[in-house]
Formats: C-alpha cells, sequence, structure tokens
C-alpha cells in the first residue's frame, strides 16, 4: 500500500506535464494557421472601383500658330521732290488724311522767281521769232526782184528756225520751273495714317535727306506675312490640293490672325499669295494673307500670329487628364477585358481643347482609365465604373 501510494503523485505529474505540451502543440498550430491565413485574406481584398472612359473616333478641328508681321496695303514715305525751307506742316502724327490733301508746304518764293524768269524768257523768244519773220518778209520780195542774193534769205530763214527752237527751250524751262513751283506743295499720294514727322517748320529739306519727311500707311486692308517650313509647306500642298498656285489659294480656307495680347481679330483673312521661291537663309518660303481694317484696329509693324486649321477625320480623342507622361512618352492604363490594367504608350498627333488626338497605341472602343491611376501597376485588378466616352469629356470642355 505504501508503494502504491508513492507512485500516485507521479502519475499526476506526468498528466499535467502532458496537457501542457497538448496545449503548446494547439497554440503553435493556431500561430502558423493565422500566418498563413494572413497573405491569403491581403489578396482577398476587393479591387478598386475607378472610373473609365470608352475611346471612340470623331472628326475635329486643331489649330496651328505661325508667327506673322503686319504691313498695310500701301506704305509709302513722304520725301521732297526739290530742296527748300519747309514753311508749313499742315498735319499731325497719327493723322487720318486723304488722297490729295495738303501735307506740308515748302516756300516758293525762289521757286516762283524761277518760273518769272523762265516766262520771261520764253517771251523773249517768241519776239525773236516775230522779228526773224520780219526779216523774212521783207527779203523774199527783194530776192525775187534780184535786189539781194538768195543766200541772204535762207540765213534769215535759219535766223527763224533758231528762234523758234529757242520758243520751244523757253517753254520747256517754263515748264520745269512750273512743276519745281508744283512740289513745294507736298500732297498725300493716296489716303492714310501720318507717320512721325521728325521735320518741323523751317527744317531744310532736299531730295537727298536720308531721313523722309514722314510715312504715310494706307490700312483700310492689312497684308499679314507668315512663312512655312519646308516640311510644313509639304503637308500644306498635300492637304490643299489644286492643279496651280492660283487653283490652290482658291480652295484654301479662311485663316484667323492672333493678336500680341492673344486675343482674335473679330475678322477672318484669306491666303492669297505664295512666294515663288524658299528663303536660302531661312529655309522657309513666306505667305500672305489679307484681312480687311475698315475700323484701323490694325496698324503697320504690328505683330501677331495666323492661325490655320487642320480638318481631322476619324481621330482618336483621349482627355490628357487620363495619361502620364514619363521621359517623353504618353502612357495610359488600359483596361483588358479580364479587367487588368496595362500601361499602354500612345502616340499624339496634336491636341484639341483638353484632349490629345491619339495617331497609334489605341483603336475605337478601348477602355482606359480616366483618373485614380496613380498606384496602379501592370496587371492590376480593377472594378470599371460606368463607362463613358472621351466625345463627352470633348464636348464639355469645349
Amino acid at each position: 500500500m505504501n508503494h502504491i501510494s508513492k507512485l500516485a503523485p507521479i502519475s499526476n505529474n506526468v498528466k499535467l506535464f502532458n496537457e501542457w505540451i497538448f496545449l503548446l502543440l494547439i497554440t503553435t498550430i493556431l500561430f502558423l494557421a493565422s500566418c498563413t491565413s494572413a497573405p491569403d485574406q491581403m489578396a482577398a481584398a476587393p479591387a478598386p472601383a475607378l472610373p473609365v472612359i470608352t475611346i471612340s473616333q470623331s472628326s475635329q478641328q486643331t489649330f496651328v500658330d505661325y508667327p506673322a508681321s503686319i504691313q498695310g496695303a500701301t506704305d509709302l514715305e513722304i520725301r521732297p521732290q526739290i530742296a527748300g525751307t519747309i514753311d508749313r506742316v499742315l498735319v499731325n502724327e497719327g493723322q487720318l488724311v486723304n488722297k490729295g490733301q495738303l501735307l506740308f508746304q515748302i516756300s516758293e518764293l525762289p521757286f516762283r522767281a524761277q518760273l518769272n524768269t523762265a516766262k520771261a524768257s520764253l517771251h523773249a523768244a517768241q519776239a525773236s521769232v516775230l522779228n526773224a519773220q520780219l526779216e523774212i518778209d521783207k527779203l523774199t520780195p527783194l530776192v525775187q526782184a534780184k535786189v539781194v542774193s538768195v543766200f541772204q534769205l535762207q540765213t534769215a530763214k535759219t535766223a527763224h528756225q533758231i528762234a523758234l527752237a529757242n520758243v520751244e527751250q523757253a517753254k520747256s524751262n517754263v515748264n520745269s520751273a512750273q512743276i519745281n513751283l508744283n512740289y513745294t506743295q507736298i500732297k498725300a499720294p493716296i489716303s492714310g495714317y501720318i507717320g512721325r514727322l521728325p521735320k518741323k517748320q523751317g527744317s531744310l529739306v532736299g531730295p537727298t535727306d536720308v531721313e523722309s519727311l514722314t510715312q504715310l500707311s494706307d490700312v483700310h486692308e492689312v497684308h499679314v506675312y507668315f512663312s512655312l517650313a519646308e516640311t510644313d509647306f509639304i503637308d500644306f500642298n498635300a492637304k490643299y490640293q489644286g492643279n496651280s498656285v492660283a487653283d490652290r489659294i482658291k480652295h484654301l480656307p479662311a485663316v484667323s490672325l492672333v493678336l500680341a495680347d492673344q486675343t482674335i481679330y473679330p475678322s477672318q483673312g484669306k491666303i492669297d499669295m505664295i512666294d515663288g521661291q524658299f528663303d536660302k537663309t531661312t529655309g522657309a518660303i513666306t505667305l500672305r494673307a489679307s484681312f480687311a481694317n475698315g475700323q484701323g484696329l490694325l496698324r503697320s509693324g504690328n505683330t501677331g500670329k495666323v492661325r490655320l486649321s487642320l480638318e481631322h477625320s476619324d481621330i482618336l480623342l483621349v482627355p490628357q487628364a487620363s495619361t502620364i507622361e514619363i521621359q517623353d512618352k504618353v502612357f495610359v492604363f488600359a483596361v483588358g477585358k479580364d479587367n487588368k490594367i496595362s500601361k499602354q504608350p500612345i502616340k499624339v498627333l496634336g491636341t484639341s481643347g483638353t484632349n490629345y488626338l491619339v495617331e497609334d497605341g489605341l483603336k475605337s472602343g478601348d477602355q482606359i482609365v480616366s483618373k485614380g491611376f496613380e498606384s496602379l501597376k501592370e496587371g492590376d485588378l480593377i472594378q470599371p465604373e460606368k463607362a463613358k466616352t472621351v466625345t463627352a469629356y470633348n464636348a464639355s470642355n469645349k
């Protein structure tokens, strides 16, 4: 009995030890199970819901701007034809004048004196003609009566011819003096706006002066000159067909003028001239567009940009906000059939409003993530929201 009583505590200790081992094993199993289920729970997280748009084809109009210089239909330098002193300046700077209006008056006193002298010489020459005629009339009957020789009569007739020539020369001198006198009045050859007036009353002026009296610009219509590079000109000819330059010009669309403050000139213009050759220095060819300027808003020397419109039929549009640019390349996040994401490069042809015109990389019907794609990676899954077409975005941006 004593032996059996001694073995009872040992049996109890073994039992407790086995229970402890069992509890430790269960805890270990539960811990390992929790560790292995965590990735499964993370993998089972729902895919993010992101807005998706459907790419469709559309006809769009884009614009290309070219730097331009503006000139009046006629720009003239007003210069004196004679040397003299300005008596009066009859216009103000910037004034609108009409054709034939008096602008400057040069002192006419020396030229009027020259005219009077030329007239006096003419009267003297005319008197010489009368005197020579009288001599002929006197000698003619005497020659017939053989009182004087024929030689004397011929000499008188020669003197008469010389007197007539002197009259013609005197008349020419009168006309020249009259022209010089008329040149003392400098009138506007065309209607237009007066420029700066560097010469004032009392200034001595002449035809050989480096500086003109003023400039006169007829700007009821202005000519806007711009240039196309050789590649642009080739593309220009490809878009606008014609059998000749004149025929091609007839079919060119109207162009707009962007002013220096980026506003659009209210009237559209028409390209009416293409230069005959390229500039060897710049490698560009000059074109001219004419714009009506009835209100006088434009002046010679203005600058701006000529805006040409280009029509694109069946072009794909992608909102710029739905793209990302990496190392000068533009990407979109395309949505596959299984809603997996792929980063797709696209080739951009140009812009229209806030949209890119896509030349390559997408096709009509493709879907892309419109926003919220910053954390997406290649192969990620998403839940597409109700799809919209890119044309709806385009209409809202116009």
